[in-house]
């Protein structure tokens, strides 16, 4: 038991979090570089710009590319090239924001440190 005015070192609020922070793929590291860049067409990366050849998630931020850094050549949905289309996605790849690992199922056995 807690004294007056001391909190718990750790709570089961904070302990969850941890460990979906530890165990949920967020896309970062050199996974989430290889799946940003479009280069095993599974990942975000799904148009390219014709122009510049930065590649976005989907229209709407490929238009927003476009007038931010093409605002002299008008869009034009046509010419943009899906990187989707042109092979299918490796269905053992782990995606973004998928779970990866279960560290503690139970979830009962915690202790509090």
């Amino acid at each position: 038991m807690t004294g007056k005015a001391k909190p718990k070192k750790h709570t089961a609020k904070e302990i969850a979090a941890k460990v979906d922070a530890a165990t949920t793929n967020r896309g970062g590291g050199k996974a989430g570089q290889a799946d940003r860049s479009g280069l095993d067409k599974g990942g975000h990366a799904k148009l390219e710009c014709p122009l510049c050849k930065i590649t976005a998630p989907d229209l709407k931020s490929m238009q927003i590319h476009h007038e931010a850094r093409h605002p002299k050549v008008p869009f034009d949905e046509s010419k943009l090239s899906n990187l989707h289309a042109s092979s299918v996605p490796e269905s053992s790849k782990p995606r973004p924001g998928v779970r990866g690992s279960f560290k503690n199922k139970s979830g009962g056995n915690q202790r509090n440190c």
